[in-house]
């Protein structure tokens, strides 16, 4: 792969057929100039065949799928590095490999277009919850910034256990865009609550003003090295996805974080994350958070 931005850094975007994947791949173009990254298109051709037909597929794939994708962002983009290849195998594995060594990974979603769906989910699902970096996830056919669009990012916040990758991500992506930043918190809504004789419901009032304690402190604790985000702070009485999902139909982009687990104990614990991915109507950032995060 080819990498010729500035410290090594470089946007991999994946790729399919179809018209509507321009807007996936200008997409991850904008956020490579945003970092001052190369960018690097690859499209994962599924090992139907071996040998000289396997070669032949790839390199046929190359001139018909990838190749007029990277000559479009060469024409709108003329100042971009930019690079692409077709490669065989399972598009999930493969971008999940290649995360380790690009700064951002660019995936289209399922619903909509992008890579096929798996027996167990998509492949930008998969790619989210186990990537090695930041994970975007757009909706192919669909143009994430418009010219009308509203230039806010919005992260959502644990208080209890604060990601803080995902918060410094949601930062330095509010920063570079001139954006304003929204931190959101959904505490506890009563029907959500477990019921029972002995059970009592908890003080909403305390559990509000303590989540803006804590969101207050982490906006404090950023300010000197972010001054020039507008933040806001958001805590509201629902359903975590609720609240992101609905956030993001005024936002140019949502991040969350993804912890570092696997198996069945992911699944369960990014249940939000899924269901944020599926629903929201703005590209998401899936940030992945190391252990103790």
């Amino acid at each position: 792969m080819e990498d010729t931005a500035g410290a090594g850094r470089t946007v991999l975007v994946g790729v399919d057929e179809g018209r509507e994947q321009r807007s996936v791949v200008r997409y991850a173009a904008r956020q490579a100039a945003l970092h001052a990254a190369a960018l690097h298109l690859v499209h994962v051709v599924r090992p139907e065949a071996s040998g000289k037909e396997a070669l032949r597929a790839g390199v046929e794939r190359e001139a018909t799928v990838v190749e007029p994708l990277a000559q479009l962002i060469r024409t709108e983009f003329p100042d971009l590095a930019v690079s692409s290849e077709a490669v065989s195998g399972q598009p999930a594995a493969v971008l999940i490999d290649r995360s380790s060594h690009v700064t951002q990974l660019v995936v289209g979603h399922r619903g909509s277009g992008g890579f096929p769906r798996l027996p167990l989910g998509s492949v930008s699902w998969q790619v989210a919850t186990h990537a090695a970096c930041p994970v975007i996830v757009v909706r192919p056919g669909e143009e994430p910034e418009r010219a009308d669009a509203p230039n806010r990012v919005a992260v959502g916040v644990d208080v209890v256990n604060i990601a803080g990758q995902a918060l410094d991500q949601a930062y330095r992506e509010a920063e570079l865009r001139g954006a304003h930043l929204t931190l959101l918190h959904a505490n506890f809504h009563l029907s959500e609550l477990p019921t029972g004789p002995a059970m009592a419901a908890p003080n909403f009032e305390a559990l509000d003003a303590g989540a803006r304690r804590v969101l207050t402190a982490e906006a404090v604790e950023r300010r000197e090295r972010h001054p020039d985000v507008e933040v806001g702070l958001r805590v509201e009485r629902v359903r975590a996805s609720t609240l992101l999902t609905e956030a993001s139909r005024r936002s140019s982009l949502l991040v969350v974080g993804s912890h570092g687990r696997t198996g069945l104990q992911r699944l369960i614990l990014g249940s939000v994350s899924a269901e944020v991915l599926h629903t929201a109507s703005c590209p998401v950032m899936v940030v992945p958070l190391s252990a103790g995060a």
